[in-house]
């Protein structure tokens, strides 16, 4: 198994698009990048913390490769938008990848610039080193499935999700 943590705006639309992933065993809701320890999301939200809204994903690279893991993530939000994504805005919504050792920095930097090819205008995701990683609050796990009526996941969370349907059938869990 492997991990990959990454930031692209609100973590419930991460956490929904790689829930429905083949070969994603665990999708976990948190926040890192900042210097405030474990931080609640009240104090995330203020964007002084320093924290991005991220997931760490585990997947079996057996299953679904490495670089398609990180294609979705460049695939499901804009990552041309510095410090948001739509009406989200702050540091905490950044576009943001965080490695845990060289190998995966090398294979986010391939990512990012598989990317530059897609999308129109420069790419703003920052690529840093994993530090502290805290699990949000409990009700942030799973979010999408538990509040699939609940209107920002009607209108957000849930055309990003039928987006990486249509874009990696392939790999959608049946």
């Amino acid at each position: 198994m492997e991990t990959f943590v990454v930031a692209g705006g609100c973590f419930w639309c991460l956490d929904a698009v790689y829930r429905v992933l083949r070969g994603v065993s665990d999708v976990v809701s948190g926040y890192t990048g900042g210097a405030v320890v474990a931080p609640s999301y009240e104090q995330v939200c203020t964007g002084r913390t320093g924290h991005a809204e991220a997931v760490a994903v585990e997947f079996d690279p057996e299953a679904i490769p490495s670089s398609v893991i990180l294609d979705v993530f460049f695939t499901l939000h804009d990552p041309t938008q510095l410090d948001r994504q739509g009406a989200d805005v702050g540091t905490q919504y950044r576009s943001a990848m965080f490695y845990a050792d060289d190998a995966q920095k090398e294979l986010f930097e391939a990512a990012r610039d598989r990317a530059s090819e897609w999308w129109d205008g420069e790419i703003v995701t920052s690529i840093e080193p994993l530090g502290a990683f805290y699990r949000a609050e409990e009700y942030h796990q799973d979010f999408f499935a538990k509040n699939p009526g609940q209107g920002y996941c009607m209108a957000v969370a849930l055309p990003k999700v039928n987006k990486i349907r249509k874009s990696y059938s392939d790999y959608i869990v049946t």
